[in-house]
């Protein structure tokens, strides 16, 4: 009898009690683990036809395998295995995350969800205002090669950003916009890296499965020695790295300390 252990699994079983699309997704799965797609993953129409399915059943299934990280199915856009480049960002250095996303190759984008003025006392208290001082807010999804990478959320003191009320933030880096329009290049800061555990909303925005690693990343930047910028940015565990160099005569600091309560 001839094997056919190599052929695709066409047919579904439409009595089973297990769902269609959950079929087609263990199905599916099991062709990308075989190296089946490595030429090009099928698009929505081509799945339909091969199991005889409707398009929801299949966006069913390939909505679980984006979600489980294996497929890249952005809207409008064929879907493919899900290896993306990971975007790595460096210790000790002053970076911009705009800059790292095409630096790895992929285009950056962001849905700006809000840019107003504002009064946040917490934030106000790590830029060494008042409680009651006018700050810019900025709050953006960032989108890398077109896919959730973080949820960036900014402060600056509204005397010092006002101008920036009136920039486009959709595909352009914050720290560009900041010294064209005001003449103000940070000069340092420190940051704080740990592990978070996203909101139901967070994790919608970011199309974060239910055991996906997040984690927060804390940072105020000064110059010369001045709060100016007050950012809290959530990132995608699965598409982000963080790279620190050290030397044995150097070395590099590394601070343990408890969780915050925040």
């Amino acid at each position: 009898m001839q094997s056919t252990l190599r052929q695709p699994i066409t047919s579904l079983e439409r009595d089973s009690p297990v769902p269609l699309w959950a079929q087609l997704r263990d199905d599916l799965r099991r062709r990308a683990a075989a190296g089946e797609f490595e030429g090009a993953f099928p698009s929505e129409m081509a799945l339909v036809e091969q199991y005889s399915v409707s398009r929801n059943t299949v966006r069913d299934a390939l909505r679980r395998l984006r979600a489980d990280g294996i497929v890249v199915a952005g809207r409008g856009r064929r879907p493919r295995l899900g290896t993306e480049v990971e975007i790595a960002q460096p210790l000790g250095a002053l970076y911009s995350l705009y800059d790292s996303v095409e630096a790895a190759g992929l285009e950056q984008r962001s849905v700006v969800r809000a840019l107003d003025l504002r009064c946040d006392v917490e934030a106000a208290r790590h830029l060494a205002l008042a409680d009651s001082a006018s700050l810019l807010y900025l709050e953006r999804l960032r989108l890398a090669g077109g896919e959730p990478l973080a949820i960036d959320r900014a402060w600056f003191p509204a005397a010092l950003a006002e101008p920036l009320l009136g920039a486009d933030f959709t595909h352009t880096g914050f720290y560009d916009e900041l010294a064209s329009r005001t003449g103000i290049y940070l000069t340092g800061g420190h940051e704080h890296f740990h592990a978070v555990v996203p909101s139901r909303a967070e994790r919608a925005l970011l199309r974060l499965g239910a055991g996906a690693a997040a984690f927060a990343i804390d940072r105020l930047g000064v110059v010369r020695g001045l709060p100016v910028e007050w950012r809290h940015t959530l990132v995608r565990g699965d598409r982000f790295s963080v790279v620190a160099e050290f030397s044995a005569g150097a070395g590099y600091r590394l601070d343990i300390s408890a969780p915050s309560s925040r």
